[in-house]
């Protein structure tokens, strides 16, 4: 233990000015003193298991941090881990969403280069989310997963989770048994963000449905108009007479064909990936506002407790101070995410549709082109034969 108290100290700013500057983090680029990236996806087979390691490159301007620049390689169970313990370490923050452990049947294959390649920058993400968190990017558990050996690594997760941890298990599963009614003194800002989280959840999750149904559709169309060119082109090889307007037709499915690729290529990075980081996001906040009302509900009956003199009165004014003070750390923790969570997610959203608009015209324009320069060349050649024709 003495090991990582030494190697790890952590940095953690307490005067509400070094705060107010860290807010500004995401903003200000010029800023961010830590880079990580998650690269290089390598598959491991076992007798027991077959996993997947990714490596994590971590550069960084930090005093704190022993080196400017660390190479781990981590696993998915490292990340679970990490999202636990910044949980238990922060139980009113929005902690940024892991992709899920499976993914959905039908859409693609876990450990296919597909799967993989979308879990990693999912993974990435998800670092680089926490990396430019004002509290969270101070963390000393994130230090150790960017920094540490697998061995090292591995001997700090046994040293257990500690009282804290077990506290929070406690805490979640209480917390599962408070519903929206159940909390008698919660003040209304908390009550209309739980409102908006309930059109935001139901709203964000139609999205992603459909989007992913629109994708599927697309790739379908896709493959029909990949086997249509070509049969224009046979055909052409039979048919003299039309040997023009079937090459015509071939080389403009053609140039249809890679536009669709390429809308399909713009949905995949530039739509899905947001609109489903945002479907999580949703549980994470459902979770984080289900944490609150649970602390609230603690002090609440504290304070019945004490109104009816159930119990010893010195102890529960001490206790019930304690309580508004956990009670007053806990909204403010969760007061300050929410204003940045809900600016960072309308900035994706509108960055994301500006990409699928950019896309949709890019698209429209190429099939466009290709159809008007077919139909000049064939409108050419019609008058050609016609006027071949009105000569005696």
């Amino acid at each position: 233990e003495d090991m990582f108290a030494n190697s790890f100290s952590p940095l953690i700013p307490t005067s509400p000015s070094s705060m107010l500057n860290q807010y500004k983090f995401e903003d200000e680029p010029e800023l961010r003193d830590l880079f990580i990236t998650v690269d290089d996806p390598e598959s491991h087979i076992t007798a027991i298991e077959t996993f997947i390691t990714y490596r994590v490159v971590t550069k960084t301007s930090r005093g704190e941090f022993d080196s400017s620049e660390y190479e781990v390689r981590r696993r998915y169970q490292d990340f679970l881990w990490l999202k636990s313990r910044l949980e238990e370490a922060h139980p009113t923050l929005i902690i940024p969403p892991l992709p899920e452990k499976f993914i959905m049947k039908g859409m693609v294959e876990r450990f296919s280069d597909e799967f993989i390649e979308t879990r990693r920058k999912a993974l990435h993400k998800f670092l680089n989310r926490i990396a430019e968190h004002p509290t969270l990017t101070f963390n000393e558990d994130f230090k150790i997963f960017l920094t540490a050996q697998a061995w090292e690594l591995s001997s700090h997760k046994k040293q257990g989770p500690g009282l804290f941890s077990r506290m929070g298990q406690t805490v979640r599963a209480v917390a599962s048994s408070v519903r929206g009614g159940g909390v008698k003194n919660r003040p209304d800002m908390f009550t209309d963000i739980n409102d908006y989280m309930e059109t935001f959840n139901q709203k964000i999750n139609l999205l992603d449905k459909i989007s992913q149904r629109i994708y599927k559709e697309e790739r379908g169309y896709y493959c029909e108009m990949k086997e249509y060119g070509p049969i224009h082109t046979l055909w052409s090889a039979s048919e003299e007479d039309l040997v023009d307007s079937l090459k015509g037709v071939a080389s403009c499915t053609d140039k249809c064909c890679k536009a669709t690729e390429n809308r399909m290529a713009g949905l995949s990075e530039n739509l899905l990936p947001v609109l489903h980081e945002y479907v999580l996001y949703s549980e994470v906040l459902t979770g984080v506002l289900k944490r609150r009302d649970h602390i609230q509900a603690e002090l609440d009956s504290k304070v019945d407790a004490l109104s009816n003199k159930k119990a010893e009165k010195d102890l529960l004014t001490e206790e019930i101070g304690n309580l508004e003070d956990k009670v007053a750390c806990a909204n403010n923790a969760l007061k300050a995410d929410w204003d940045r969570w809900k600016q960072n997610m309308q900035h994706d959203m509108k960055t994301a549709f500006l990409n699928v608009a950019e896309n949709n015209i890019h698209y429209y324009e190429q099939c466009l082109a290709a159809w008007e320069s077919f139909l000049t060349s064939q409108t050419v050649d019609l008058h050609l034969g016609e006027d071949s024709e009105d000569k005696p």
